[in-house]
């Protein structure tokens, strides 16, 4: 692409807007890392770029049309560089969006990321149509994860397991998007964690659809534990998080596992979506109330100190009052340490999709919003209660930042998972970022923790 005329160090930067989960946040470091080798330098300031890249959710509508927006803000202020949509709503939606968003120079799916070198010297020979691309997933031994830049705090990073799904749930589009079950080669997913431990990585959190399903695409067999156990075998001084364990298929023997390991952090993220068995069964989840406040006391019974971490979805197609009223109990009773939750979004190809009309959806949607405010008033309270355990106690704390002008900190303790949780403001001095120190935490602020650095 001849564009050195734009920058007046003749260098050709590359800046990443991303957007949805940490699965996208991976895909986005690969992405960065591979045009890197092409002479790419990747700059966090969008106004040098002479590429950028809105890298997409396509997940729910809400994160569509946030993807929508981003992509005609920077279009807005940028107009000389290129821009590429790439990304989940990018892989799923390309045709569409390649008639509908002229505006855009490319189009570029998720799955062989290792094409977007080609990809890209090719939209610097176009002059007015867009490139559209969507690959599908290489060989596995051609699965290649390099990453240079970590787009999270420093000491943390996020290393994903397996790409796509098989559960197909009755709601979700994930499958359309990144496809079925594919889980990574074993020795691959080693050499990426001791490379991050070579690093200075003092935190590594294993993502996923389903950490649990991890293998069961080779032989029908889970073989996450195996894996599990030779991640933490691996020599250095970090901690491996577990992010989502879908619940209808929760190891039990992994709370053993863990109670022998330390580098283990107790802290479960299990999405369970709702409670009424009405409406988990068109969900195509196997659970009820009953069967998962099950799960959830023997994950407690085992490891009395662990935290634990749900989803709640809101607006299913059928919901009732009596549904909802089941839901809050639920929440009630079980007392989640975090809990998210979101509206249901009608998504073409799903099962659910037929399930209501589109006028339906709507009206229902309107009921469910309303209920989602009261369920995360009463989860604010229950964390907000659940935080008060950690008051007069010591832990270790990863900083993340500093506070411009002030002896203050912000990092996480190991109940705090990144992004998704509340945080811990540490007052001391001469901390830095992607160090671990000890501290003393004084107060709960809302959702986070207030510390002094010991």
């Amino acid at each position: 692409m001849d564009t050195k005329s734009m920058q007046s160090d003749n260098k050709n930067y590359l800046y990443i807007e991303n957007l949805g989960c940490a699965k996208n946040q991976v895909d986005a470091e690969v992405l960065a890392c591979s045009l890197e080798k092409d002479g790419w330098v990747l700059t966090d300031d969008a106004s040098k770029a002479n590429l950028i890249f809105v890298n997409t959710c396509g997940f729910i509508e809400s994160a569509r049309e946030e993807s929508i927006d981003t992509f005609f803000s920077l279009r807005n202020r940028f107009p000389k560089a290129k821009i590429v949509i790439s990304g989940c709503l990018a892989q799923r939606y390309a045709d569409e969006l390649a008639a509908q968003i002229p505006e855009a120079d490319g189009i570029f799916g998720n799955r062989d990321l290792s094409k977007v070198n080609d990809f890209i010297r090719e939209i610097g020979k176009r002059k007015n149509a867009a490139k559209t691309e969507v690959p599908e997933y290489p060989d596995p031994d051609e699965d290649i994860f390099e990453r240079n830049e970590l787009f999270n705090y420093p000491g943390s990073a996020f290393l994903k397991i397996s790409e796509g799904c098989n559960h197909r749930c009755g709601f979700c589009a994930i499958p359309l998007i990144r496809g079925s079950l594919r889980s990574r080669p074993r020795a691959k997913i080693l050499e990426e964690a001791r490379e991050l431990v070579e690093r200075g990585i003092r935190e590594i959190n294993l993502i996923a659809q389903d950490l649990a399903a991890y293998g069961t695409d080779w032989d029908g067999k889970s073989h996450f534990l195996e894996l599990l156990q030779a991640i933490v075998d691996i020599e250095g001084n970090f901690k491996v998080r577990l992010l989502y364990i879908h619940p209808d298929a929760f190891p039990l023997q992994l709370l053993d596992m863990i109670k022998n390991n330390d580098k283990i952090i107790p802290y479960f993220d299990i999405p369970i979506q709702h409670a009424s068995e009405k409406l988990l069964r068109p969900m195509k989840r196997m659970g009820d109330e009953n069967i998962y406040t099950d799960l959830v006391s023997k994950i407690r019974a085992a490891l009395p100190e662990c935290v634990i971490r749900t989803t709640i979805m809101l607006g299913f197609p059928g919901e009732t009052d009596e549904d909802y009223r089941k839901v809050y109990d639920f929440v009630k009773t079980n007392r989640f340490n975090w809990m998210g939750s979101f509206v249901y979004s009608r998504e073409e190809g799903t099962y659910a999709y037929g399930l209501t009309t589109e006028e339906e959806h709507n009206a229902l949607q309107k009921v469910a919003k309303t209920r989602q405010k009261r369920l995360q008033k009463l989860q604010e309270k229950i964390t907000a209660e659940c935080l008060q355990g950690f008051v007069g106690k010591e832990y270790d704390v990863l900083i993340e930042e500093l506070v411009e002008g002030e002896d203050l900190a912000i990092g996480r303790i190991w109940a705090q998972a990144p992004e998704v949780d509340g945080l811990t403001v540490v007052m001391g001095r001469d901390m830095v970022p992607g160090n671990v120190y000890r501290c003393g935490v004084t107060k709960v602020n809302g959702i986070d923790l207030e510390a002094v650095k010991l």
